[in-house]
């Protein structure tokens, strides 16, 4: 029986869903579908959705279950304007909850609430794009990606930038598969002291310029896991980050880099930085690259590369 429904759902279309009448095989052929199309019969099926007795809970849950991004805001005060950066056309695919799930903003439509504190948002399946989703949002000072299901986000670029309250930033769930761009993904976050991507995977990035620019309060950044053998563009990547004083790039491949302008402008803290693997040969921009560093960071880098012109 189960191997008949299981065959009944791979040419079962909505049309003829809809005309079965024993909702006993209705339940039967829901619970053996893909959990994708399950998710689309309880969100936009309402024929559907009353007959199998479903309703937005249940969506919520499948979506948890199976596909959805869950990330939990900490907010620096009550007197905030926009705490996330939601694209109109994917606004049903967010699920917003005002402290610990007290209340759901119906429709998606983000509202001011003065005694928020804790934001919990949920993201499903259909984003596949993560570009500026905090982007200004000058009034979050902790975000913690709790799950992270999916691999099918490809752009993260600006996701934090101008996240000037920023302080707590928890990336240990954080999925970055097949994401190939990172422009700017920290850019303008100078209250971020710490600053965790051991977890990170960058086998697919193509662009990384000013990933980290104006990180001012950044000391230490451990990048050595980091797969560049993509990257064509690292312009501005550590540009304006005041106080590091350690940073390992020791595994980065540049033989596909050719913009590298600006890559450490005013790393004036940086006093040690090894780079075995700089084949510069791609590069055409590389002006400006060590522009306000000491002069004792500049003399080691011309005795490890000769080929760098500083």
């Amino acid at each position: 029986m189960k191997s008949d429904i299981i065959s009944k759902d791979k040419i079962l279309s909505k049309a003829n869903f809809n005309k079965i009448k024993s909702k006993f095989i209705m339940k039967k052929i829901f619970t053996n579908m893909k959990e994708i199309k399950k998710l689309d019969i309880i969100r936009f099926n309402k024929k559907l959705q009353k007959r199998l007795n479903l309703s937005i809970n249940d969506y919520i849950k499948y979506s948890q279950k199976y596909s959805t991004i869950k990330i939990e805001l900490k907010l620096a005060d009550n007197k905030y304007g926009k705490f996330i950066n939601i694209p109109d056309k994917e606004k049903d695919y967010y699920h917003i909850y005002f402290d610990n799930f007290n209340e759901e903003i119906k429709r998606n439509c983000v509202k001011k609430n003065e005694n928020a504190k804790t934001i919990t948002i949920l993201i499903d399946y259909h984003v596949k794009s993560l570009k500026e989703l905090f982007f200004k949002c000058e009034c979050i000072k902790s975000i913690f990606f709790k799950k992270f299901y999916r691999n099918n986000i490809t752009n993260m670029s600006r996701i934090f930038a101008g996240c000037s309250s920023l302080k707590e930033l928890n990336l240990s769930s954080l999925n970055t598969d097949n994401v190939t761009n990172m422009i700017g993904m920290f850019s303008g976050c100078p209250s971020l002291k710490a600053l965790n991507l051991s977890n990170f995977i960058t086998n697919k990035v193509t662009h990384m310029s000013g990933m980290f620019e104006g990180c001012s309060s950044l000391k230490e950044l451990n990048l050595s896991n980091f797969n560049t053998n993509k990257v064509t563009n690292m312009s501005k990547m550590f540009c304006g980050c005041l106080s590091l004083n350690e940073l390992n790039i020791s595994n980065f491949n540049i033989n596909k880099v050719t913009d590298m302008r600006s890559m450490f402008e005013v790393c004036s803290s940086l006093k040690e930085l090894n780079l075995p693997n700089f084949n510069t040969n791609k590069v055409i921009n590389m002006v400006d690259m060590f522009y306000g560093c000491s002069f004792e960071l500049k003399e080691k880098i011309k005795k490890q590369n000769n080929n760098i012109d500083i």
